[in-house]
């Protein structure tokens, strides 16, 4: 995790030494929210796994208008799919996935749940660089990048079966590289809600699934064998607060007189 950190803040100090001494003001940040996950692949449908999102964030105007802009975040990311059995439905097929630590609970030293058909639940580390525009009449801000994530914890219940994992079981990939498409409105001057989408670049693992139905006598009658690439797949819900920006009335009206754009507009001072 050190090394991509380096690697980040790197390209990072690049960036600001190219670019002219006067157009140089780092703006810092924070966020909290929510992750609305699923993960494709995992025979599950629905962004009903719900988790944290949140952290710190540096961002970096890379014009002197400020429009354009670079961000770095530190998150506290959790991701993963859920799915309960209602009461009223009848299991008549049963999945088997391949894998040497599969049913941990063989023994039932961990409760078998018969209501829970999936809950995954992954926790990352995340940290996501990302190329901004802003339009300061309107106060949204569109932002498109890419983010690293190292695994820090994970555990499962699948058709009933628990599972806790770690980052060096193997069961899941210890980095998640995530393409993230970013959309930020401003809500009242340093205030701003952030809606975010984002998806695996690199699948966090391959599932071999072996589903068929159980007979009568016992038999398994096996209909499906195959392998299946899982990827995250998460809405993110934010709010966003910067500490170090200063917001000045918007003045700018057309010919009836009303104004354009939001009340209040970012101040960018004079180089």
């Amino acid at each position: 995790m050190r090394k991509y950190c380096l690697y980040i803040g790197i390209l990072l100090l690049l960036i600001s030494v190219a670019l002219p001494a006067k157009a140089q003001r780092f703006v810092g940040f924070a966020s909290a929210g929510v992750n609305l996950g699923q993960i494709e692949g995992d025979d599950v449908h629905g962004f009903r796994k719900v988790g944290v999102n949140g952290g710190l964030g540096v961002a970096l105007p890379l014009t002197r208008d400020h429009k354009w802009s670079l961000s770095l975040e530190l998150l506290y990311a959790q991701k993963g799919s859920y799915k309960h059995y209602s009461p009223k439905f009848s299991r008549c097929f049963d999945t088997i996935f391949y894998h040497p630590d599969m049913f941990l609970d063989v023994n039932r030293a961990i409760p078998f749940d018969s209501t829970m058909k999936c809950n995954i639940s992954l926790d990352y580390v995340q940290i996501p660089l990302l190329a901004h525009y802003e339009d300061m009449q309107s106060g949204f801000k569109f932002g498109l990048g890419f983010a690293w994530g190292r695994l820090v914890r994970a555990k499962e219940i699948y058709n009933g079966f628990t599972r806790t994992t770690n980052i060096r079981s193997g069961t899941y990939r210890k980095s998640d590289w995530s393409v993230i498409v970013d959309v930020e409105a401003r809500l009242y001057k340093n205030l701003s809600l952030d809606v975010r989408w984002e998806y695996s670049m690199v699948p966090i693992r391959t599932m071999h699934y072996m589903t068929g139905r159980t007979e009568s006598d016992g038999s398994f009658n096996l209909i499906r064998d195959e392998y299946i690439k899982m990827h995250n797949h998460v809405f993110s819900i934010r709010l966003s607060y910067f500490f170090n920006e200063k917001y000045e009335l918007n003045d700018h009206v057309n010919r009836k007189g009303n104004r354009m754009g939001t009340k209040w507009i970012k101040y960018i001072p004079e180089y």
